[in-house]
């Protein structure tokens, strides 16, 4: 994927979506989960995320799933700078788990990426708080 936003007449591919975080009915959440293998327990600290890919750009015009290329997660502690991402390189994956969170609030982006590499603003923020 390019990390340059390019522009055009047809504009960005809008991002016609929302995430929701598993278990915690889209918003925050002060809870983690806990599994045990073997007999020992291990603390799950990580956000599940799922979205619905969008269907239009943002001047209107159809947008098919055939025309997006992937989707980039941004996400952080500090919800005016995402300083981390991951780039999820198929158009029909519509969820992932984002692992080996630290303590704290994490807030979390999607952003679609088209086939011509333009890239959509970035969706509203979640939010989900890992507690220790």
């Amino acid at each position: 994927m390019k990390n340059v936003i390019k522009m055009s007449k047809a504009g960005i591919a809008a991002v016609v979506f929302g995430i929701a975080l598993a278990g915690c009915g889209g918003g925050s959440s002060d809870e983690t989960g806990t599994q045990s293998s073997g007999g020992q327990q291990t603390l799950e600290r990580s956000a599940a995320l799922s979205w619905n890919a969008p269907d239009q750009r943002q001047n209107g015009e159809g947008l098919k799933m055939g025309e997006l290329a992937g989707y980039v997660i941004n996400y952080g502690q500090d919800p005016e700078n995402l300083d981390k991402s991951v780039v999820i390189d198929n158009a029909s994956t519509m969820e992932y788990t984002v692992k080996n969170l630290g303590v704290g609030t994490w807030h979390f982006s999607v952003q679609v990426e088209d086939t011509s590499g333009l890239m959509s603003p970035p969706s509203d923020l979640v939010s989900k708080t890992i507690k220790g």
